[in-house]
């Protein structure tokens, strides 16, 4: 096992490791090809041990490209399906990667663990509580390996920074502030053009119909309340589980929250919101995000503040640091990823391999990606009833 474990995961170094007999290779089914899910999928080839067995995608172009890339691996000839559940059906792939719109998550995941296969699905896991709690407990009754996309969990840099706030050097941290701006206001209205055929009503799946086909929605679904959270959802699942991770976290006693209204024609979820949290752990976190706000450059758009009584932590995508107090200007510890932080998706790939090898729990499981989606999907029913909504985790 020593020796598959050194052949198999990417060293600490980040090279994925080379020379992979046959009956050694992981076969990756990949259910969803847009842009993550194309990059993602890019991020398993570069592992010999991984190959690409199918390609499934309801839009045609998606298709064509994600069977083109993955292509390009020698020897890999990647089969179509346009149904997942045909590829769910295939006994040659052994994993999948989950990368749809969110509206599909719940059921392709509880489908794939159903048909055996390890999964990976990108972030929101879910919509809704409801269907966070039977991903948990469907994962219980699994002995499938689930890994949700908050590389987060496997990033060095947020790992060093959990081991800063254990050491104590903070002191008591009984608030987390976090902000992440950018601007989605000022862009054109998307084209109503397609690039190619799109199967618009297995596209819709699970939602309440809509017809004719709309591709505006299909362009922007992440912003459309039937499809998705909004910016809300899509960026604090990933805020709110790296405050979990370096808060030694789990589930919120409550939340509440407040926002603007929608200022972008076509879409019904706002881009200014704030959500507090708070825990048992005796913090609150409090999370804004203002897509209305001018652009940043990409390593400055967001930053987590961990505000301890002996030290305060800033912590964003590519370092921390720390001040203590009476020195507020200057950092007394400080940390840059070598790498930055499209590594940590590499890391969090690796992690999930190394898991379906040894079939331990990978950084992050279900459990962890619900607990994460569950703040952002309390924040929005904040805002519908207008009150403080509580959880009650048993």
């Amino acid at each position: 096992m020593k020796l598959l474990r050194r052949t198999f995961l990417a060293a600490t170094g980040g090279a994925w490791a080379a020379g992979a007999a046959p009956s050694d290779q992981v076969v990756l089914g990949v259910i969803g090809a847009g842009g993550r899910g194309t990059l993602v999928m890019t991020t398993f080839q570069k592992n010999p041990q991984v190959r690409v067995g199918a390609i499934c995608d309801v839009y045609e172009p998606n298709l064509e490209r994600g069977l083109s890339t993955a292509n390009k691996t020698p020897g890999t000839q990647a089969r179509a399906y346009r149904n997942y559940k045909q590829l769910l059906d295939d006994k040659d792939i052994g994993a999948v990667l989950i990368a749809t719109p969110e509206h599909w998550h719940h059921r392709m995941v509880l489908d794939a663990l159903a048909a055996g296969k390890d999964v990976y699905v990108e972030k929101p896991l879910c919509q809704t509580p409801e269907q966070g709690v039977e991903l948990v407990e469907a994962e219980k009754k699994s002995k499938n390996i689930v890994q949700v996309g908050m590389q987060r969990r496997s990033y060095d840099l947020y790992l060093e920074g959990r081991q800063v706030v254990g050491a104590g050097t903070l002191g008591n941290v009984r608030m987390v502030r976090s902000w992440w701006l950018n601007n989605y206001l000022g862009g054109a209205r998307r084209s109503a053009k397609l690039d190619g055929p799109l199967d618009w009503e297995q596209w819709q799946g699970p939602v309440k119909k809509r017809i004719p086909l709309d591709p505006f929605i299909f362009r922007n679904w992440r912003e459309i309340s039937d499809y998705a959270g909004g910016i809300v959802t899509d960026q604090g699942a990933h805020v709110y589980d790296g405050i979990h991770l370096l808060m030694n976290a789990g589930y919120p006693l409550a939340v509440t929250a407040a926002a603007g209204k929608p200022h972008r024609e076509g879409y019904d979820t706002p881009e200014s919101v704030v959500v507090t949290a708070e825990y048992p752990e005796d913090f609150i976190a409090v999370f804004s995000i203002n897509y209305a706000a001018m652009k940043y450059r990409t390593r400055n758009d967001q930053l987590n503040q961990l505000d301890g009584d002996k030290a305060r932590m800033d912590i964003g995508r590519e370092d921390f640091k720390v001040f203590k107090e009476g020195a507020e200007e200057t950092p007394a510890l400080e940390k840059r990823s070598e790498k930055g932080f499209g590594y940590a998706t590499d890391l969090h790939a690796a992690n999930f391999l190394e898991c379906i090898r040894t079939r331990k729990t990978p950084t992050a499981p279900m459990l962890k990606g619900f607990q994460a989606v569950l703040v952002v999907q309390l924040g929005n029913l904040s805002l519908k009833h207008g009150r403080r909504m509580r959880w009650d985790p048993a």
